[in-house]
């Protein structure tokens, strides 16, 4: 049976278009495990787009469940993870002009680098969790790196144009639990996931996570937040 982790940024989005206090992402949090999530993510970017370091801090306070923190594999962020201590630090790329996170990271061009981070991570008790394409390499070069986790990165699938592109790309995201599951790591898996597109990974059932945000807090504006978790709680819990 599958978990549900609520992604809480753009809550805090909608609060930082008017720069005020509110909707404010921490009671979201409160109410997203009062529904039955038994995780909360928020992504603390460099630039503080969304997401502020007052939340962070508050979220660490108030989580009862489990908090993963998104985040650039860059120093001044690494020590606010080491110093707020979060159950688990995802490891994600970022882009100042993106939106949204447009891709997994380059893990294999890059090894050194996250093997430093993540044997700075995991000595605090901090799992590692590390977000990429359903990419073979990648996800090998996370086991060589230490990770204890793999994101496979569901934003491709999430954006297809038509069903024979979807089929195509969910079959890329099977071969990426295969290999993840060969190299050890558990699987979770996440963004543009919605209330439809998720059906399909019934059939897989080793992914042990989704992590989703946004399709929530837009179904949050119309029926309420707690019943936005519980439906696609009740989705996740079926697979």
């Amino acid at each position: 049976m599958a978990r549900l982790a609520v992604n809480v940024d753009h809550v805090a989005t909608v609060r930082q278009a008017r720069g005020i206090d509110e909707p404010d992402p921490v009671l979201a949090a409160g109410l997203a495990e009062l529904a039955g999530a038994e995780g909360i993510i928020c992504h603390l970017r460099e630039d503080r787009r969304h997401i502020q370091d007052r939340d962070l801090a508050l979220l660490r306070q108030t989580v009862k469940t489990k908090l993963n923190l998104e985040m650039a594999a860059v120093e001044e962020m690494i020590e606010i993870a080491m110093k707020t201590g979060p159950d688990m630090v995802t490891l994600v790329p970022e882009k100042r002009e993106e939106l949204t996170t447009e891709g997994g990271l380059d893990v294999v061009s890059n090894k050194d680098h996250y093997k430093r981070t993540v044997d700075r991570l995991k000595p605090e008790g901090i799992l590692v969790s590390f977000f990429v394409d359903a990419d073979p390499q990648q996800i090998r070069a996370v086991h060589e790196c230490g990770g204890d986790i793999v994101e496979i990165h569901t934003g491709h699938y999430a954006d297809a144009k038509n069903e024979t592109e979807a089929n195509r790309l969910f079959d890329r995201i099977r071969l990426g639990v295969e290999s993840a599951q060969e190299n050890g790591l558990r699987i979770s898996a996440g963004h543009g996931l919605n209330y439809v597109n998720v059906k399909p990974f019934k059939v897989l059932p080793q992914i042990e996570e989704y992590s989703i945000g946004h399709s929530i807090v837009a179904r949050a504006i119309l029926v309420g937040f707690e019943r936005a978790v519980r439906e696609m709680l009740e989705l996740v819990k079926n697979f």
